[in-house]
């Protein structure tokens, strides 16, 4: 675990020798494989886990996310984590995550993610980086999501 992901960035730790509830076991696993420039939801990830909501994955990344990458884990609309929006900025910038600027008038000026470039769907384009040209697949399209067969797989038709 890096210096990075237990920086308290609004992602709880596990208390030490606690072993973890299995569904926050998967969750954090899902989380782990986001590939850097890239996010899911929630959503996503309660989606292709096919258990649970955003609500409970949001729980388990508030609980136990600072031993993942919890700023690859976002909310629906791309604004950044109250309270932790500069750390997770810096966190996007350094990683090449796609932004867009907020308008003069949002507080703060802080950007959000744009979703429809950094969204990943889990599959097979982990190495390839959000700006290559290449319309990443959305979370809607989920013919190519594995769903309990494990991330990457493509569905059996």
């Amino acid at each position: 675990m890096s210096k990075d992901q237990t920086d308290g960035g609004g992602s709880g730790t596990a208390p030490a020798g606690a072993e973890l509830p299995e569904y926050a076991e998967r969750v954090l696993d899902v989380a782990d494989l986001i590939p850097p420039g890239r996010v899911m939801t929630y959503g996503d990830i309660a989606e292709w886990l096919g258990e649970g909501g955003p609500r409970q994955v949001g729980r388990v990344m508030a609980l136990y996310g600072s031993a993942v990458p919890w700023w690859r884990v976002v909310r629906s609309d791309g604004t950044l984590l109250p309270a932790h929006e500069l750390r997770a900025l810096d966190h996007y910038r350094a990683e090449g995550t796609p932004l867009r600027e907020a308008s003069h008038r949002a507080e703060g000026h802080i950007p959000r993610i744009d979703m429809r470039r950094a969204r990943w769907d889990g599959g097979g384009q982990a190495e390839a980086a959000p700006d290559e040209g290449r319309e990443p697949d959305g979370p809607g399209d989920r013919g190519d999501r594995g769903g309990p067969g494990g991330p990457g797989e493509k569905a059996h038709t």
